[in-house]
């Protein structure tokens, strides 16, 4: 036993094999005892393999083909889907189109009557008898008071003045009427008429029945659509001080100075109260295509261009 070592010669690493040796030992002798008494029964492996090959065939298997009527019923219903997309876009670029084209044609229809219109005066009158300023973009309903949201914003509170309020009688016509609107930054020849009710913005640019006369000590107070009836209106907030605004009479051509460009409330009716200076007023509703306001322009007449 010379060449053998004591436990305590060896190291930690020698010991560590050696339980290891002893230990693989006494499990291959207990395997032994356990097969002589027969307790452990040693598997065939083709029924072991059986099982897998199974489940690897049927993995393998190519999956079951959908039916033919479910295939086609799916096909169906996207080009259906398709088939509607398309129409919609369609009927929204019909309409797309069809309003812009009656805009121009109105536009057109309205810069040719400019030319030659002859309109009703106005008589100047000392006070303003509405509520809200002209505009808006919803008829009245005939037969019933317009409801707040069909009357172009009109504030709840202000609905039984509003539909008390009956609209003056246009005055006949005369010499000093203002019958055509020229504005030069914007490339705009409007007619104006008499009056500023539903009826009369669709034809151009309505005068406020009562207010000044073109080229005299008075406020002409003009309104106009901005996003129907031909859009007279529609970039008038472009407008900035010192751009010329024309009236125009039967008798002669009165050149306005935009001194001011303002954003106000549809009840700031004072925009159309009287001066003692010849002033146009402009108004159209604001912003475009929402008209929750209303913009104005304030025009005073240049110097040296009296009637």
């Amino acid at each position: 036993m010379a060449g053998k070592k004591s436990p305590e010669e060896l190291s930690a690493v020698e010991l560590e094999r050696l339980l290891y040796a002893r230990r693989r030992a006494e499990r291959e002798q207990r395997l032994r005892r356990a097969r002589a008494d027969g307790r452990i029964v040693i598997p065939d492996p083709a029924a072991d393999g059986a099982p897998d090959e199974a489940l690897i065939a049927a993995a393998l298997a190519p999956a079951p083909r959908r039916p033919f009527w479910r295939w086609l019923a799916d096909r169906g219903l996207l080009l259906v889907e398709v088939a509607a997309a398309v129409a919609l876009v369609a009927i929204l670029l019909t309409l797309w189109s069809t309003n812009r084209r009656l805009n121009t044609e109105l536009a057109a229809a309205q810069a040719a009557q400019g030319q030659a219109l002859a309109l009703p005066t106005a008589t100047p009158a000392p006070a303003i008898g509405v509520v809200l300023l002209p505009g808006g973009h919803h008829p009245p309903l005939d037969g019933q008071a317009p409801e707040p949201g069909e009357a172009g914003g009109i504030p709840e509170h202000l609905m039984p003045v509003v539909n008390a309020y009956v609209a003056p009688p246009i005055p006949t016509p005369g010499p000093e009427t203002a019958r055509r609107l020229q504005i030069p930054a914007l490339s705009g020849d409007y007619p104006i008429v008499q009056g500023d009710d539903w009826e009369q913005l669709k034809k151009g640019i309505g005068q406020y029945a009562g207010s000044g006369q073109p080229g005299r000590a008075g406020n002409v107070v003009l309104s106009g659509h901005n996003d129907i009836y031909g859009e007279p209106f529609r970039y008038l907030d472009r407008l900035k001080p010192g751009d010329e605004v024309v009236v125009s009479t039967e008798r002669q051509a009165y050149t306005y100075v935009v001194e001011e460009v303002r954003v106000v409330e549809p009840t700031d009716v004072w925009v159309m109260g009287p001066t003692d200076h010849a002033q146009v007023t402009l108004i159209s509703c604001y912003p475009y295509r929402v008209n929750t306001r209303r913009v104005v322009v304030f025009a005073r007449l240049a110097d040296g261009d009296s009637g």
